[in-house]
């Protein structure tokens, strides 16, 4: 399983939630081994905002919900090291969301987390949680954790249909109609201002979320590991990531994208396509609302859209995917001390995923933080700040999905946006799933960025045109030569455990 690893410090935000007094409660309970039971339930929560939000809104969910909160707010950059500190110090509290439990992977084959799979049918409204998106979070065939949904497959292109519309193109439905997009884009004055200075597609320094990941599933690349031959294997060791690359590389050859697509941001690569220098954006569609807003106010003409399916050589169309989730909430035993407690903290999450809870987590007060339009929950945008300052750190406490609670998706008064959502959903007709979820290596814990690291190198060389393909089989030997191999045995054995 690979997760973006993040984390953060154990002491620093007590202070900045709740004062001095509360923080010393907090650390005579962590060095206690948790709360009593009757005592709150303690969490580590993700802060993704500026500052730790005031406790209205924790207010209303403890009262909807018969529970009392004690949140350790802890800034996301910071959320990895806060939780390998409290979990070294044995003072992590009942309740932590973990990002790649594979950190943890010792931990929990030693029994120091709670199986909670067993539990789970016992709720009516923990037991709506999608059993692909739980097989996903399995840890040796069982469940850890409750889950926080996000979207399968955002991926997708955003493009300038005005000037599509000014060269006479459809949205592209293969990948030789995207290149000569990108081509038409590029050489034939889409914004018609009579010189040479548009491009095709702009990209960043970013493998997967950027354009490579879904260029190479459109050409049936596997999502970062497959089975060949009965065995686990990299995607970079398939002949369809040959063909990505050879693909990217004949646009970066002829111009039909940036050429310092490597080192550029995600904040350069989107003020590209917002100032009109390029006129295709591959990677998530939903970005298409906050681009239009910055782009239209530079030029009031512009029009964008979004596109999702894109046949590759063999005509089909495939889109790689997400386990499906943003993180996991796990329950360590060490403040989680008896079956009692465990049930008590699954019952508030059980209730919290009520219709009503969980809108107000997710989107405030009605009437005060947002409107209902349509069945949808649209932000007030005179309270937007509000919104953002009192609502959307608690985000990082949600569980399941609008579809699971029932809460109210939100409304987009921008067309694109609206469809972007609609083919969000669309993708998941058509999802490639990592081979490598569910299955452990020692090995790739430990070396598993580093070794990366060589291929991701060898991608940009070749794309570049630095090294030719003898060289980029070169960086696979090397890759397998200095733990990659032991990575694919490790895999390959545990996938034959569960299957």
């Amino acid at each position: 399983m690979k997760r973006t690893k993040k984390v953060v410090l154990y002491a620093g935000v007590c202070v900045g939630l709740v004062g001095l007094t509360a923080c010393n409660q907090n650390e005579s309970a962590s060095s206690e081994g948790g709360g009593a039971s009757d005592g709150p339930i303690t969490m580590m929560a993700t802060l993704h905002t500026p500052e730790v939000p005031d406790k209205k809104i924790q207010n209303m969910i403890e009262e909807e919900t018969g529970a009392t909160l004690d949140i350790q707010w802890v800034p996301g950059d910071n959320y990895d090291e806060r939780l390998n500190a409290a979990f070294a110090t044995g003072t992590l509290p009942q309740v932590v969301s973990i990002q790649n439990p594979d950190l943890f992977i010792g931990a929990i084959q030693d029994d120091q987390f709670w199986e909670v799979g067993p539990y789970l049918e016992e709720y009516e409204n923990l037991s709506k949680l999608k059993p692909e998106i739980l097989e996903n979070s399995k840890i040796d065939g069982k469940i850890y954790s409750i889950y926080q949904g996000r979207p399968l497959s955002r991926s997708g292109i955003i493009y300038r249909k005005d000037w599509a519309d000014n060269l006479g193109l459809e949205a592209p439905t293969n990948i030789d109609e995207v290149y000569e997009m990108a081509r038409a884009f590029t050489e034939d004055d889409p914004d018609g201002n009579g010189r040479d200075d548009t491009i095709g597609i702009t990209d960043r320094n970013d493998m997967q979320y950027g354009a490579f990941k879904a260029i190479a599933s459109w050409h049936g690349t596997p999502n970062d590991w497959g089975i060949k031959n009965g065995v686990v294997t990299p995607e970079f060791m398939f002949d369809e990531y040959m063909d990505t690359l050879n693909y990217i590389k004949d646009i970066h050859e002829n111009g039909y994208m940036n050429q310092d697509f490597p080192v550029t941001s995600k904040t350069d690569q989107q003020d590209m396509f917002k100032t009109g220098k390029a006129g295709i954006y591959i990677g998530s569609m939903g970005d298409v609302e906050t681009i239009y807003r910055d782009a239209v106010a530079l030029n009031p003409d512009v029009e964008l859209d979004v596109h999702n399916y894109v046949e590759g050589p063999d005509g089909e169309y495939g889109i790689w995917s997400i386990p499906g989730y943003g993180s996991l909430m796990m329950f360590p035993k060490s403040a989680v001390k008896t079956e009692d407690e465990l049930k008590k903290i699954l019952d508030f999450f059980d209730k919290l995923m009520d219709t009503d809870t969980m809108n107000t987590l997710v989107w405030g007060v009605e009437g005060e933080h947002y409107t209902v339009e349509d069945g949808l929950a649209k932000t007030m945008a005179e309270n937007q700040q509000a919104a953002d300052r009192e609502v959307k750190p608690y985000l990082s406490i949600e569980i399941g999905e609008a579809e699971t609670s029932g809460r109210y998706e939100g409304y987009s008064d921008y067309p694109p946006k609206t469809k972007a959502t609609e083919l969000e959903k669309d993708n998941e007709d058509y999802l490639i799933q990592d081979a490598s979820i569910g299955l452990h290596s020692d090995e790739y814990i430990q070396n598993g960025e580093r070794l990366q690291s060589i291929i991701q190198d060898a991608t940009y060389q070749y794309i570049l045109g630095q090294i030719d393909e003898d060289g980029f089989n070169k960086a696979v030997d090397n890759w397998k030569n200095q733990g990659g191999q032991t990575i694919m045995d490790e895999y390959t054995e545990s996938y034959n455990e569960l299957n």
